[in-house]
């Protein structure tokens, strides 16, 4: 295995895309750690195959949680660990069959997607009213969630969200980012098999942090500073990057995540050993390399959709390449105007959402790109994120420059059913994220809040209002531009940081020296910066911890 991410297999790749940083830790170090850990735990590899640097398994008897004594507020900035080897995760053990295989090319494999299971459903007359009252017979029966099937055994023990008090931070990873100046994040997301988190930051480094074992056992007072497992580098600013929505730490094929960056293909990342598998090359009318603005994979992971200015890309996951197919959101001065910013599809319907800069998000069918609806110009500032709720009922919108999450009814195309509001002056992307039920909407903002809304306490039937939060508090100094929801249990991961700009305004009405000036245009960045990823426990606490909750948390007030 090479040192740089430049490997690729089946496709084309970019060279600006595999240059990696200078003081990125060689892939052989980790897997050396890894061999070791394995060897102190008495497990062997499989036949003839190398241990690979991250493998994340949970087994059962972690999945029994304890209880202990809740740790300091930030663990010690001792060296994170890496890839630690655990047992199987019970969400995998019983949940649907992947859809991967390998196709041998030569002494190099190809992650092939089968695409039976998750095909989209028909959408009837076209009208999306319609498809919604069709769809009701058949929620039950679609499984292509990233949590695997109902019954899975972690449903069972499965801890619920607790918003009562504050979260309790267990860990994070503030060190990896203090090396470079002004290296904030970008945004952090979790594995669709809660294995492992995804960060970006203004480095333009993937980085992926497997999840502490000792969270597993209530063993906080263990635990160290994360440190990641893999350093992916892109060549130039990051736009967007997704998981596989497939994605199983068992099964390596499926282990991989896509990143457009500017001036570069789509890559495809191998998330075990951190290589570039594919690319996916766009072209626009000029033959010339275009870089997309947005990624999502398909909820069956056959698709790759890739958003442009007035245009939606189509790659088929299983064909690296240029070919793709093209779906314009603007035909005859008509439709979706603007960048696509943003993606989301509905778990129940054939339908995905776009976001764009022209304050608007559309509705199109999945399996031509027809228009379905249009929702009306409600944002002041272009859409940057949104999400739809687990029922495919509501659509959650967000823009940048705009204080107001929105949330439409898709029952009723135009509707805007109440708003959640939350400070973000920036132009930054800052995400959002909903439980798995559908009931908590979290949120973070500019001044490092998070806000926690319970949707469930909205009137069913009532007029648009503002919905007030159930629970602030700050998570950090500085902005919070990440939030994503463990997929099966009470954690929660944040990002922080933003662009930091002299403040000349300070200095003005200094009446000290020149040497004072300079020092208080300075002292206000330092103050606020806050580059950090942080890893939160939102469920029911044991008694010693809670304890000692009771008198260290501050809840601001609503």
């Amino acid at each position: 295995m090479s040192d740089s991410a430049g490997a690729s297999e089946s496709g084309g790749v970019a060279g600006a895309g595999q240059d990696a940083e200078a003081d990125n830790e060689p892939p052989q170090q980790v897997q050396t750690l890894h061999e070791l850990e394995c060897l102190e735990a008495g497990e062997t590899s499989e036949e003839g195959a190398p241990p690979a640097p991250k493998r994340t398994k949970l087994s059962e008897e972690e999945q029994d949680l304890g209880q202990s004594a809740e740790p300091d507020e930030r663990p010690g900035e001792t060296a994170g660990q890496t890839g630690l080897p655990q047992e199987e995760p019970a969400a995998q053990k019983s949940g649907e069959p992947l859809q991967c295989e390998r196709e041998s090319q030569g002494e190099k494999e190809v992650p092939v997607i089968g695409g039976g299971e998750g095909e989209c459903h028909q959408n009837g007359d076209g009208r999306y009213g319609a498809v919604l009252e069709e769809g009701k017979a058949t929620e039950e029966e679609e499984d292509h969630n990233a949590n695997g099937s109902t019954d899975s055994p972690v449903e069972a023990q499965q801890l619920g969200l607790e918003f009562t008090q504050k979260p309790q931070m267990l860990t994070g990873s503030w060190t990896e980012y203090a090396s470079i100046p002004e290296n904030y994040l970008k945004g952090c997301k979790w594995a669709p098999d809660g294995s492992c988190i995804l960060t970006n930051s203004a480095d333009n480094v993937l980085r992926v942090y497997n999840l502490p074992p000792e969270i597993y056992s209530y063993n906080w007072d263990l635990l160290r500073e994360m440190s990641p497992v893999l350093r992916m580098a892109e060549g130039d600013t990051i736009y967007d990057y997704c998981w596989y929505p497939k994605m199983n730490s068992m099964d390596p094929d499926t282990c991989f995540l896509a990143s457009s960056s500017r001036d570069n293909p789509v890559h495809i990342w191998d998330a075990f050993y951190g290589e570039v598998r594919a690319s996916f090359r766009p072209y626009n009318h000029l033959d010339e390399l275009t870089a997309a603005h947005s990624l999502c994979f398909s909820p069956d992971g056959t698709q790759l959709y890739c958003g442009f200015d007035k245009t939606v890309r189509v790659f088929y996951t299983e064909r690296p390449g240029r070919d793709c197919e093209e779906r314009p959101t603007v035909v005859k001065k008509q439709g979706q105007s603007g960048i696509i910013s943003c993606f989301g599809f509905s778990p129940c319907q054939s339908v995905y959402a776009c976001g764009s800069y022209s304050r608007c998000a559309g509705l199109y069918s999945c399996q031509d790109g027809t228009l379905l609806a249009l929702l009306p110009t409600r944002h002041h500032g272009g859409l940057t994120h949104l999400l739809f709720s687990p029922d495919g009922n509501y659509l959650y919108t967000g823009g940048r420059k705009d204080p107001e999450i929105l949330c439409w009814d898709l029952r009723e195309p135009g509707k805007v059913v109440f708003s959640f509001k939350r400070n973000v002056a920036t132009n930054q992307r800052i995400y959002f994220d909903l439980d798995q039920s559908g009931r908590y909407l979290l949120s973070g903002d500019t001044e490092g809040v998070v806000l926690v809304w319970d949707t469930q306490t909205a009137p069913p039937d009532g007029d648009e209002e503002l919905l007030q939060p159930q629970l602030r508090f700050q998570a950090h100094w500085d902005c919070t531009n990440g939030i994503s929801v463990h997929p099966f249990m009470p954690l929660l991961a944040t990002s922080s940081g933003q662009r930091q700009f002299p403040w000349p305004g300070d200095s003005e009405g200094e009446s000290g020296s020149d040497g004072e000036g300079t020092e208080a245009v300075t002292s206000p960045q330092e103050i606020r910066q806050d580059n950090t990823l942080s890893l939160w426990w939102a469920g029911p606490l044991g008694p010693a911890a809670e304890g000692t909750t009771e008198q260290s948390t501050v809840v601001l007030d609503a």
